[in-house]
This record gives structure tokens, C-alpha cells and sequence, in this order.
């Protein structure tokens, strides 16, 4: 076994009929730019009733069609915020949670820890987060996961992942293993993935091969180390 394969990130997903939501983050392989995708799926109908919209350089989940949201609390949220050089980008509402502690010049990890898992027995959806700082023309970043530690939600375990970046090399967490009742929650540390230098390849290579039924929304970025300059790439199945 070799722990450190890079895969492409059409290879990890394809044929996987449901890995929920997921981050990618990473640096292209010609160590040009700061890269981190976003996306959404879903099963039920108030699950597939959203879109990405973007305000002002954040990124929102939005209802695709009102009248038909049932539950708004924990589909419609902020998905990417900036304060400075830090860019966050989460699966729910600690996005905000995230921000308003950084901006009060406090940590990722401190913001965390008044967070955990979702509501939404029995599958207690994992909280999945990510945060690079940029510096001095290059980055950092950082990934989490607050899980259920037990089938009954009985309290919550929190994985904190902390990365230099590397030319080529990305790390890819998700919500779920694969579809399931209920739904099994993803394991072990961040997944090694590879990251092109062009935007569009990498879009394409994800949005591809997730899972035709039950894929929703993408969000890509690429920021360029050397000038800040964002390039960016919004799909919505729903249009």
C-alpha cells in the first residue's frame, strides 16, 4: 500500500453513488495557485432544491425553488467567507462561526469547539471545514471533521488537520463513505488528491464523475499566489 498516492479526483469519486458533500483543497502542480473546491449533493427533495449564488465574494446555498423548502436550517447557509487572508470554506453555519472568531483574532480550531456534528439522527451528518491562509505569496491550510462518536449522537469527536502546501498535492474530505441507512460517515484522515494547473480540468473532472442523480452544485477557485487574482467556477445542476 502506498500512503502517499496522489489520485486524481474523478478516480476517488466515480462509481460512488453518494459521498454527500465535499472540500478539496490544495496547490496546482505548478505551485501557482491556492486551489479549494466546494460541493453538494443530495437525496431527498429539499435536499436538491438549492443552488449556489455568489454575494459580494462570499458563496451561499440557496433554495432553487421557495415554496417547496421544508427545512432551510441545515441546506441554506454561507459555504465560503474571507476575513483578510483567511479564506473559509464548510459544509454548514460554522462557516460563520469560523469568520466571527477569526475576525475577533481567534483560531479555527477554537471556533470548532463549540461546534459539532448535525442534528439529523441517525445519520448525525458530519461538520466538515477547511481554512487556507494565505502569507507571503504562498499557504496554509487547515481541514476538519466533528463526527458522532457513537451510533446514538451521544457526543462528538473533532479531527483537526493541519497542512503545508505542496506543488501538485490536495486533500479531499467528505461527509460519507457511500449511500447507506443509515448513511456511513467518512473515516480516516483527508484523501491525497491531485491538482491540475488548469481550472477547467479540475472542474470538469469533478463535476463528471460525481454521481449524475444525486450531485447538486460545484465551486471552484483558484487564487494565484503571485498577484491574488481569483479565477472561479460556479456549475448548478438546477438551473
Amino acid at each position: 500500500m502506498d500512503i502517499y498516492k496522489v489520485t486524481g479526483i474523478g478516480e476517488l469519486i466515480k462509481g460512488n453513488p453518494y459521498v454527500g458533500r465535499g472540500i478539496v483543497i490544495g496547490k496546482s502542480a505548478d505551485g501557482k495557485n491556492a486551489v479549494f473546491a466546494y460541493f453538494i449533493m443530495g437525496r431527498s427533495e429539499n435536499s436538491r432544491n438549492r443552488i449556489f449564488t455568489k454575494k459580494d465574494g462570499a458563496i451561499f446555498t440557496e433554495p432553487f425553488d421557495a415554496s417547496k423548502v421544508k427545512d432551510p436550517s441545515l441546506i441554506i447557509y454561507a459555504a465560503v467567507r474571507q476575513f483578510e487572508n483567511n479564506v473559509i470554506v464548510t459544509n454548514g453555519d460554522q462557516t460563520d462561526t469560523i469568520y466571527d472568531f477569526v475576525k475577533e483574532g481567534k483560531c479555527f480550531n477554537k471556533a470548532l469547539r463549540t461546534r459539532e456534528f448535525e442534528p439529523d439522527a441517525p445519520n448525525f451528518t458530519p461538520r466538515i471545514s477547511g481554512m487556507l491562509t494565505l502569507e507571503d505569496k504562498d499557504f496554509r491550510y487547515k481541514m476538519s471533521i466533528l463526527k458522532s462518536i457513537d451510533a446514538e449522537g451521544s457526543d462528538c469527536a473533532r479531527y483537526t488537520f493541519d497542512y503545508p502546501s505542496k506543488a501538485g498535492l490536495g486533500h479531499f474530505i467528505h461527509t460519507y463513505v457511500t449511500d447507506g441507512n443509515p448513511i456511513p460517515t467518512f473515516q480516516g484522515e483527508p484523501e491525497r488528491v491531485c491538482i491540475p494547473d488548469d481550472i477547467d480540468e479540475f472542474t470538469n473532472d469533478l463535476w463528471a464523475n460525481l454521481n449524475e442523480d444525486n450531485k447538486i452544485s460545484l465551486y471552484v477557485r483558484y487564487i494565484d499566489l503571485e498577484t491574488g487574482e481569483e479565477t472561479d467556477r460556479m456549475i448548478n445542476k438546477n438551473k
